[in-house]
Order: C-alpha cells, then structure tokens, then sequence
C-alpha cells in the first residue's frame, strides 16, 4: 500500500486523479487529497507519505514553498502537476528538490506511469537488484550492465541515463530533464551532451539499441 499527497485547489481534478489511481491500483494507492498548501503541509507532517503531487498555483502559499517546506522535512517524492509551462518553471522546481514537473492538461496514465516509477525508486521495489527489458539487463547496485547474457563497460553517466529510461519506460524523457537530473544545476555545457552519451549507449546496446526512441526536439523513451 502506498499513500500518496495530492495538493491540488481544483476538486473535480483531485477526485478524478484520486478516481483513476484507485482504479489503475487496484486499490493499493491511497490518495490524501489537499485543497492548498497549508492542509498539504499538515498532512505531510502528520503521518508518513510516500509521494507527493504538488500544484503550483494554490490559494495560500505556492506549490515552490511546499516544496522548500517538504525538503526540510526529508526525502520525500515530489512530482509538480502545474499550468505553468515555462521553462524557468520547470527549472525552479526541479532546484528546489522536485523528482519530476508535468504540465496541465495532462494524461492520466503518464501521471500514473511517473507516479509509479518514482515509488519503484524510492521505495525496496526499485529494491529490485536488476532492471530488465528484452536482452537488456542493468543491475542497479552492482552498477552493471549486460546485453544478452554479456557484460558490456559502459561509463557511469551511460547507466545512470539507461536506468532512467528503462524506469520510466514508454514516457518521454526531456533533453534538459536527464541534464538537470543527472549533471545538475550549475551544468555550463550544452544539451547536446545527453546527444553524445546516447548514442554511445546506442553502439552498447547492439540488437536492442532501436529501443531507445528519439522523440523529435523533445528527447528519448525507452520502447521495446
């Protein structure tokens, strides 16, 4: 059972996520719905939560000083589901802790899908020692990765991008996401960088590179 923080000032959005995600769980995501980030905040001090979605435009404070607030507490994940698309936004969120920023209007089984591969990765079921799809095997503590039975050297920023992929398998990775996320804030080189570091994945890869799906201007999805 995984329980779950909505803070989100729309009702019929809150029943409707919380509508979908009891029915896509078979019941085991229990949802605590919040109408603004002061209820959030007491819910998410009073008992033990295991994701947050947070809003960024609610009637008290915004969802960016939840935010601060939620990091304080611990370690928490945090998936923004906001109107604001800007950029600047999703790079705000993002440095101040968030694990992932979707914008509104959104589908309900991509937020179900991010949902759920944030809970795998911090919870013992990302525990699983290997993620798998195909031939492709990456043991996640190990910190290896074998194609078709055989180990294959790749550099540690090449398994950290192909754990993402294979996390979130059938979603599309953005370019400035997998930078932000895996060379950070203050990175001072080019997007093209995530370019260069795929397609060595790719050549890796051998028979199961075309899983890897370039997704025009936007980024990549693993699709086997």
């Amino acid at each position: 059972m995984h329980t779950i923080l909505l803070v989100e000032d729309e009702a019929p959005l809150r029943e409707l996520i919380g509508d979908y995600f009891t029915a896509k769980s078979g019941g085991q995501w229990r949802l605590l719905p919040a109408a603004d980030g002061t209820e959030g905040l007491l819910l998410a001090r009073s008992q033990p939560v295991d994701l947050v979605i947070l809003d960024v435009m609610l009637p008290d404070m915004d969802g960016f000083s939840l935010c601060q607030e939620l990091r304080r507490q611990g370690d928490v994940p945090i998936l923004f589901l906001s109107a604001r698309t800007a950029e600047e936004d999703r790079l705000r969120g993002y440095g101040l802790g968030a694990d992932d920023y979707m914008t509104k209007p959104f589908s309900q089984a991509e937020l179900f899908a991010k949902a759920g591969a944030l809970l795998r990765r911090s919870k013992g079921e990302a525990g699983r020692q290997v993620l798998s799809s195909g031939g492709v095997e990456l043991d996640i503590l190990a910190h290896t990765l074998s194609v078709d039975g055989e180990r294959v050297d790749a550099a540690p920023k090449e398994l950290a991008i192909l754990r993402l992929l294979l996390e979130s398998r059938g979603q599309v990775l953005r370019r400035e996401d997998l930078l932000l996320r895996l060379w950070g804030w203050d990175f001072e080189g080019s997007d093209r960088v995530v370019d260069s570091h795929i397609r060595r994945l790719r050549k890796l890869l051998g028979p199961w590179s075309g899983c890897i799906r370039t997704v025009f201007k936007t980024g990549y999805k693993w699709e086997p």
